[in-house]
């Protein structure tokens, strides 16, 4: 089953909402956002602007009929500054034109005037000034306190890991226009149409019944859609009600990257204790997320930073506690991975230090402390059907982990100025929403007169194919060609009260729903069929490739027939079913509950090559073996695990998120800002099926692929690190990610603490 959407897309011809053909009267916004990272508004003067040429309107927060708050979790974030402003580029006014280049330029004509407030750029500062998101929240298992009395070996440190900006190909953009009776119809590049949907009831104070949010697909998400698409989606039904007429609005790509947030930097504080064996007896972590002005997702994403806080290793004893710090950045959000990659990036960081210390290999450690079947993780949950130890040993089987080591070793022994360094980056995801109520999802079916039929969901397509997943239930299900199926849009009127398209759910949640409905019209129809046969026996009745069977003999009813004969007897041709995850259950305060559905598993080896002059590098290979369960489709399968880690490498090694201390982006266009391209992406991945029984709580048992592929990119910093210091042994390299080029030309000849070089190997001086 290819992707459904491969041929569109080559041609061009797929629509996303800047694709949409404009309406008579359209008019065009642009948004002015605040100057400065924190300032209170003393004037704000937008009459030049209203009187510009081909300028309609200028909006401004005393213009909103509703509520002027667009905060999800916790109402904190105006949608428009009234009284203060809280990060640079926060909206204050739109402006309404006849073309987007008069509303830009009118931009100029704006007048602010504000008291500079100070400004806070580090969440470290801000717990210290007491400036946080919502109280800290802490997991526990065991007692930490008693354990270190236990360990022959503790190692205290700090890890920080960087944001990442999305960088979606489709910038954020929505358009809207007014429809009869008062109602509204929104067209955004939105993962959450409901939450769209939810919040411009608010804003505009109608009924969410009059308020239509369209989907077709995403040029991208990675979550930077599930929240902070919302605001302009509102900006532009807001526009639409004011003036009467369509409004339109996408977002400019500077603009995007000044105005929206990113992944969510972390600073951290570790400590672990192990005994003789490298087994890990305790560990103490203490993460520091800056979650920006607001705190649009941010609780949720420190939520499941806890609850990754040991990824794949049982440790007996832990105390892991989280601060979301208030910073007068952007509001930062979801991304692949939702605080995974950040929570486990902070206890590979502390078995490097450990490792490091000891003289061993971090694998070392690793292997050793892998979880295994019934252990317990920080949270309550104990593991089921784990993978962990079977992908590991999988990986050093198939894929010669051992002769790659030896080679890399042998290489580095005849090679003075290209050193090559190996990682083996183990992973644990689990998959579900941590909020339980969110674990929900519907969808509609109609079978038309002719055969055809047409899916409604409340999964949002944005590349990763859940679309074309979709399509293949139905047609495994019906028996019928794929070509008989059409996908509609993600819309609020036909399936209403979806969860956004996130944390790797979409197609286990949508696809069980799916199923349910084309169970029950495939139930219906062989009933009808049995009758039309004359029996009544459906348990006899099979659907084969478009043909009815009774128990093994083809009759001849056809697909097309049994439909047509079903509409003839007035038998229903359209079912809605609705799909809870069943047994999830989490207590927030006692911090135990059960609230993944399962868990995803996988080992990844990763060599990188470093030239020690340059301190320039590359990656030679990726080696890994995944837990897909019983994978539907491996082609979307593979291309997914291909590109979370890509991503992931990108975030640990070029991805440089900068702002200064006044909370100017620096690194503000694609000139300053870098993430991989084809010649960044490692010469090999070699990606290995860990074939298993799948979990029943997933599609057909295919486990979620979306973000757990994301967390291998770990293994490059720590691959780039063993490179390193097969150069130089360096005692005390800070454990900071990006592990950009600058940093490994500074680790490889900067001002750190050496330990002794061993003499140089006879084949180097033969060499020389």
């Amino acid at each position: 089953m290819k992707n459904i959407d491969s041929r569109s897309h080559v041609r061009g011809e797929s629509i996303y909402v800047d694709d949409i053909p404009v309406r008579e009267g359209t008019l065009y916004g642009a948004v002015f956002g605040a100057p400065h990272a924190h300032g209170r508004i003393t004037a704000l003067d937008t009459a030049k602007a209203a009187n510009a040429t081909n300028v309609f309107r200028v909006l401004t927060a005393a213009d909103i009929p509703g509520e002027n708050q667009i905060g999800g979790i916790i109402p904190d974030e105006p949608l428009l500054a009234a009284d203060a402003f809280h990060f640079q580029g926060q909206p204050i006014a739109i402006v309404l034109a006849e073309s987007e280049e008069a509303a830009r330029a009118a931009l100029s004509l704006i007048h602010l005037e504000f008291e500079p407030l100070p400004v806070i750029t580090d969440p470290r500062q801000a717990r210290a000034q007491g400036e946080l998101i919502q109280p800290p929240r802490t997991f526990k298992l065991g007692d930490v306190d008693s354990a270190w009395t236990n360990c022959t070996h503790i190692f205290e440190g700090r890890a920080e890991s960087g944001g990442q900006e999305h960088l979606y190909i489709e910038a954020q953009g929505a358009y809207a226009y007014l429809t009869e009776q008062g109602g509204l119809q929104i067209f955004s590049s939105t993962q959450g149409p409901t939450a769209v949907q939810r919040t411009t009831t608010r804003v505009l104070a109608i009924g969410m019944h009059q308020i239509e949010v369209d989907v077709t697909r995403l040029g991208g998400g990675f979550g930077g859609k599930e929240d902070q698409a919302t605001p302009w989606a509102v900006m532009a039904g807001l526009g639409a009600l004011c003036t009467r007429r369509p409004v339109k609005i996408v977002l400019h790509r500077l603009d995007d990257m000044r105005m929206t947030g990113k992944r969510h930097p972390y600073s951290s504080d570790f400590k672990i204790g192990l005994d003789g064996d490298f087994k890990i007896l305790a560990y103490e972590v203490t993460f520091h997320q800056d979650a920006g002005a607001a705190a649009d997702l941010s609780p949720a994403v420190m939520e499941r930073t806890l609850f990754h806080c040991t990824n794949s290793y049982f440790v007996p004893n832990v105390r892991a506690t989280a601060y979301s710090c208030r910073t007068h950045l952007p509001p930062n959000t979801a991304f692949r991975g939702f605080g995974g990659p950040q929570g486990m990036f902070v206890i590979e960081a502390a078995i490097c230090k450990a490792a490091e210390a000891l003289g061993v290999k971090p694998a070392q450690i690793q292997k050793r402390n892998l979880l295994e079947e019934g252990d317990a993780f920080p949270y309550g949950q104990t593991t089921s059907g784990c993978r962990a130890l079977a992908s590991w040993n999988q990986l050093e089987r198939s894929q010669g982990t051992a002769e790659l080591e030896a080679g890399i070793a042998a290489f580095n022994e005849t090679n003075r100025f290209i050193k090559k360094g190996l990682a083996f980056q183990p992973i644990c995801f689990g998959i579900s929403f941590t909020k339980t109520h969110m674990n929900q999802a519907s969808a509609l079916v109609h079978i038309y007169t002719d055969g055809t039929v047409g899916i409604s969901t409340g999964a949002v397509e944005m590349g990763q194919g859940v679309n074309t997943k979709m399509l293949q239930v139905a047609a495994e299900l019906f028996s019928i060609e794929p070509s008989r199926i059409k996908m509609e849009t993600t819309n609020t009127t036909r399936v209403a009260n979806t969860s956004p398209t996130a944390a790797s759910s979409s197609a286990d949640l949508n696809g069980k729903a799916l199923e349910k409905a084309c169970h029950c019209l495939r139930d219906r129809l062989c009933h009808t069929a049995a009758g039309i046969l004359g029996h009544g026996r459906a348990d006899r009745i099979q659907l084969r490739e478009e043909k009815v069977f009774d128990g093994d003999m083809e009759t001849d009813l056809s697909w097309a027939k049994l439909v047509e004969g079903a509409y003839f007897q007035r038998v229903s041709l359209s079912q809605q079913a609705h799909y809870a995850t069943p047994g999830l259950h989490f207590d927030t305060e006692t911090e135990k509950g059960e609230p993944f559905a399962y868990h995803v598993y996988g080992t990844a080896a990763l060599v990188a090559v470093v030239d020690v002059i340059r301190g320039t590098y590359h990656f030679e290979t990726v080696r890994l073996v995944h837990d897909f369960g019983r994978s539907m489709n491996k082609t979307i399968d593979l291309g997914q695990v291909e590109g979370g880690l890509v991503q992931g490498i990108g975030w640990m090694t070029m991805e440089e998120l900068l702002y200064n201390e006044e909370g100017r982006l620096l690194s503000n266009a694609l000139s300053t800002y870098k993430v991989p391209d084809i010649y960044a992406v490692p010469e090999e991945i070699a990606v290995e099926f860990l074939e298993t029984e799948g979990s029943p709580l997933a599609l057909l048992k295919s486990k979620a692929v979306g973000e757990p592929p994301l967390m291998y990119g770990l293994g490059a910093y720590f691959a780039l690190r063993d490179a390193i210091r097969a150069w130089r042994d360096t005692a005390d390299l800070p454990l900071a990610a990006p592990m950009t080029p600058e940093r490994v030309l500074m680790a490889l000849h900067g001002p750190h603490p050496v330990k002794p070089v061993p003499e140089e190997s006879p084949a180097i001086a033969a060499q020389e």
